[in-house]
């Protein structure tokens, strides 16, 4: 891909710039509310949900979303072969441009995973 970048750092400045919105605009704390209520286990582990989330954010192409997910599946307890699944399947839904966004998120999940 292009230049190297610090994903750990950018996704702590992403965080930081939602957590101001969010403290700006209160209403957004309902839909926070709710994704914390979806991503909750119940008959799908958080784990899972996560990388379903992972996949998801690499077909709508959401490099926020790829950085937010691959972390928390990686904190969940995903491998590094279970993220490789999940991109797998992004891009046979996805095609060609989630293949590229496969790559960025491959390249975000092995800086996560050296922690």
């Amino acid at each position: 891909m292009c230049a190297e970048k610090n994903w750990k750092s950018t996704l702590e400045e992403i965080k930081k710039k939602t957590g101001e919105l969010v403290g700006s605009a209160s209403e957004l704390s309902k839909f926070l509310e709710y994704v914390h209520a979806a991503e909750a286990p119940k008959a799908l582990d958080t784990k899972t949900k996560e990388l379903i989330s992972l996949a998801i954010a690499v077909v709508v192409r959401c490099e926020p979303c790829i950085l937010w997910h691959c972390e928390a599946a990686i904190k969940a307890g995903a491998t590094k072969e279970e993220i490789l699944d999940a991109l797998k399947v992004a891009v046979v839904m996805g095609g060609g441009p989630a293949l590229m966004y496969a790559t960025k998120a491959y390249e975000i999940a092995k800086e996560f995973l050296k922690e």
